[in-house]
């Protein structure tokens, strides 16, 4: 059994490790890359979504380096995605890759113990619980550290003298927490990394502006398919706060839900004067977000989704009343395999000087009323 599992994020981070440890053979697939739309896009119906169709891709180039096992999450809050592992394994049999199993997880209803037991039938029942829940610590371990290294990066990189120096850094960041097979070697690797950061020469006189990026998941959270937009922002000055972290999902779904512990109540308290329920995905999320940035004098919101994302869709015509309510600008982007970085760009630079002439603007009404 060859094992791959969607490029997404930075899930192969703890994958790595996974495997090294545990001696599971796994194929990692490719970086996405413009090879692998293409095989997605011409393989999947034209009305799915861009990450149905970059998995594709992804699991096709897998699959040709050796790959014959696809492990995916399902389940009836994961929008349509819950169900892609069935519509995925299909059209893979019908490519003639019929020795292709697909594994599924349901988070929803099996939870931390449920995937404990999943990833033992995977490595072998001969494996003791105490091994089994030692790789899941670890990997968990390797997703937060790398999770709180880009937040750093995020709140540096608009404060850098030179964002340069930042990005030098974080490029280094992901091989050398894959390569930390133990917790000593884990703590060590946090302690170069925290203290490379914290020498990062800041400009003193640096104010960003500080933006919520809230949207789909997968856009949100992988630099591939929201195009480097993280980045391309905290040149220009910009701090991002993130809706969505895989460690912060973990969290909740495969621990917080299976010990009834509640979560998300300031979210959800938020969101209901515009919406009474989860309408699956992250629509909820975006709003009650939205209404939370506002809040705490965030400069604006980035809005990112797939073309045909519903639940993205149902906010995107909520989001109107919110910001008439709130008085904060918002950007829409929806991506799909025929979006440009260049026109991105464009977008990006306007409503960064949209944001800096509205401060300004403020600013000044400030002054005038002292």
């Amino acid at each position: 059994m060859r094992i791959t599992v969607p490029y997404v994020g930075h899930l192969w981070v703890a994958l790595r490790a996974l495997a090294a440890r545990s001696g599971l053979e796994m194929v990692e697939p490719p970086r996405p890359s413009q090879h692998t739309v293409s095989l997605g896009v011409r393989y999947s119906p034209e009305w799915m979504c861009f990450p149905f169709k970059v998995v594709l891709g992804s699991f096709i180039e897998a699959i040709e380096r050796g790959a014959d096992t696809i492990v995916m999450a399902e389940g009836p809050q994961l929008c349509r995605l819950g169900y892609y592992a069935r519509l995925h394994e299909q059209i893979l049999h019908d490519l003639g890759y019929t020795h292709v199993r697909v594994l599924t997880f349901n988070w929803q209803e099996e939870q931390i113990l449920g995937f404990a037991r999943f990833l033992r039938s995977i490595l072998g029942k001969e494996r003791s619980w105490k091994e089994i829940i030692g790789h899941l610590k670890h990997g968990l371990e390797q997703l937060v550290l790398m999770e709180d290294v880009e937040k750093r990066v995020h709140y540096l990189r608009p404060r850098a003298r030179d964002w340069r120096e930042v990005n030098r850094i974080w490029q280094s960041v992901e091989p050398r927490i894959s390569a930390a097979l133990t917790g000593q070697d884990l703590r060590e690797v946090r302690r170069q990394l925290l203290a490379e950061l914290e020498a990062v020469d800041l400009d003193p006189h640096a104010v960003p502006l500080k933006v919520g990026f809230l949207g789909e998941f997968i856009l949100v959270i992988d630099p591939f398919f929201n195009l480097d937009l993280e980045d391309e922002l905290g040149r220009r000055g910009v701090e991002i706060v993130r809706s969505s972290w895989i460690a912060g999902w973990a969290k909740i779904w495969l621990f917080m839900e299976m010990l009834g512990l509640s979560h998300g109540q300031e979210i959800k308290k938020a969101a209901h004067p515009y919406l009474k329920r989860d309408v699956s995905g992250e629509g909820l999320q975006t709003i009650g977000e939205t209404v939370l940035h506002a809040q705490e004098g965030f400069h604006g919101i980035i809005h990112i989704q797939p073309f045909t994302c519903l639940p993205e869709i149902m906010a995107q015509n909520i989001l109107p009343r919110v910001l008439r309510d709130h008085d904060i600008p918002v950007l829409e982007i929806i991506i799909d395999e025929q979006t440009a970085k260049t026109g991105l760009i464009t977008r990006l630079e306007a409503f960064v000087d949209l944001m800096q002439r509205r401060r300004s603007r403020e600013a000044l009404v400030a002054r005038r009323d002292l």
